[in-house]
């Protein structure tokens, strides 16, 4: 028998091992990035883990989704919905709010947005009755809307919801145009993770549809 057959591991705290666990859960995240994580926390002092913590605790309790568009807010609606200066007749449909964010970065954008939390994926067993479709057409139905941008992402499950949307809304029967973003964004990536010039151009030179 070798020297290393008679090693034993040693059993971590179960406090520790749970919290390991719970990074583990996150997407993304191995076992070696999750000890990384929690070891880390271990060093760093007690107010500082106290400020992490409350900030865990506090995010479901202190947001919610705007009751308008689905985008994260603290408030009924978000920060864009209340903006008298944005145009609110050009809704800019996409997947999450990390979209929102990105297109917001870009800087070009001045109509609102449509939240959908997602992306048709029959694979998933994520219909249209597990995203937001219901209410944009209710808000395309207002009368209000002259446009919307479908951004969905460029993947498969993406042109398939924006695809969708452009039947669900060509059925209200409401003279809108709808319109697709167009260059620069590469088929397969995500709004999120695309610079900002990509997404600048691609809702610049979107097309109808």
């Amino acid at each position: 028998m070798g020297q290393w057959d008679k090693v034993s591991w040693m059993k971590l705290p179960k406090v520790v091992d749970d919290l390991i666990g719970s990074f583990e859960r996150l997407p993304g995240v191995g076992h070696k990035s999750a000890q990384r994580q929690a070891f880390y926390l271990l060093r760093v002092p007690q107010r500082d883990l106290d400020l992490f913590g409350n900030a865990l605790i506090e995010l479901k309790k202190k947001t919610k989704f705007c009751t308008i568009c689905h985008n994260l807010t603290e408030s009924e609606q978000c920060s864009v919905c209340v903006d008298s200066m944005r145009d609110d007749s050009q809704v800019c449909v996409v997947e999450s709010f990390q979209d929102v964010l990105a297109i917001e970065k870009a800087g070009s954008y001045k109509g609102v947005y449509h939240v959908l939390h997602g992306c048709l994926s029959p694979l998933n067993n994520i219909g249209p009755e597990e995203l937001y479709v219901d209410t944009l057409i209710q808000r395309v139905r207002s009368g209000k809307i002259k446009e919307v941008i479908l951004a969905t992402n460029t993947s498969l499950e993406g042109e398939a919801t924006a695809m969708y949307l452009t039947q669900q809304i060509r059925k209200a029967g409401v003279e809108i145009q709808i319109s697709r973003i167009g260059r620069g964004m590469p088929t397969g990536i995500e709004l999120e993770f695309a610079d900002d010039e990509t997404l600048r151009s691609s809702l610049q030179t979107r097309s109808i549809v």
